[in-house]
């Protein structure tokens, strides 16, 4: 019983699971924005915080993969998505909307049409690879965080994930992001994949809806909470 106890204590220590990714990601996420708003461009601590915040994107890519194999319903999980890419987009675009772009929930809502697509036309080859291609012209046209990498990114994680503790597909699938993420930071594509390299597949500690969408409803009310400390200069 205790050597049970010893093993699932050093598997908890070494390894992530999706809810401790969640969690980072998050907290990459708001360290980045932090960084962007709050702190002079150049400086030591900017760039480190930045390059941190490089971690957020590739996580939460992963995560909406393994969201989309292991939801029961699809179609949901897509419109959920897309209706807090909605709501993001107000205080994204009061804040100035960072490079021009629209918020990222538009692009992960996105990544979930583009898996769709593919498994749906999966047989025929062709069909697949162009609705991926439409997908990423979509996101690089329209101004989405991240562009069509961020679409391909998504559909790498899905193509070569939901096999749990296989470091050979994990390998392919890191294989993949960093390229096309490192475009973003190198030192930050190389922390998120050391990070995703820890995943053991696991859902993990947050359970039950009202926990699942207190991440979402996180994203659009950081924002404004960045919004209401500029307007105000508390900083």
């Amino acid at each position: 019983m205790l050597v049970c106890q010893k093993k699932v204590l050093i598997h908890q220590l070494l390894w992530l699971s999706g809810s401790a990714l969640k969690v980072l990601a998050v907290l990459s996420m708001v360290v980045d924005h932090c960084a962007y708003y709050f702190l002079e461009s150049g400086t030591l601590v900017y760039w480190a915080m930045r390059c941190f915040g490089r971690v957020a994107f590739p996580v939460f890519a992963l995560l909406v993969a393994e969201g989309y194999a292991h939801t029961r319903d699809r179609v949901r999980y897509f419109l959920t998505l897309l209706g807090f890419a909605v709501v993001s987009e107000v205080p994204w675009q009061l804040l100035g909307g960072a490079d021009g772009t629209h918020n990222v929930m538009f692009t992960l809502s996105l990544g979930v049409a583009a898996m769709a697509a593919f498994e749906w036309m999966r047989e025929r080859r062709a069909l697949a690879i162009a609705s991926v291609l439409l997908a990423a012209l979509s996101a690089e046209v329209s101004g989405l965080d991240y562009g069509w990498r961020g679409i391909v990114v998504i559909l790498m994680f899905h193509l070569f994930g939901n096999k749990r503790y296989n470091q050979n597909t994990r390998l392919l699938q890191l294989v993949f992001t960093f390229p096309l993420m490192a475009h973003y930071g190198i030192i930050g594509t190389l922390l998120a994949c050391s990070v995703i390299s820890l995943y053991d597949g696991t859902r993990g500690f947050v359970k039950g809806n009202l926990a699942k969408y207190a991440f979402y409803v996180f994203y659009p009310i950081h924002m404004l909470l960045i919004l209401v400390i500029i307007s105000y200069s508390i900083v």
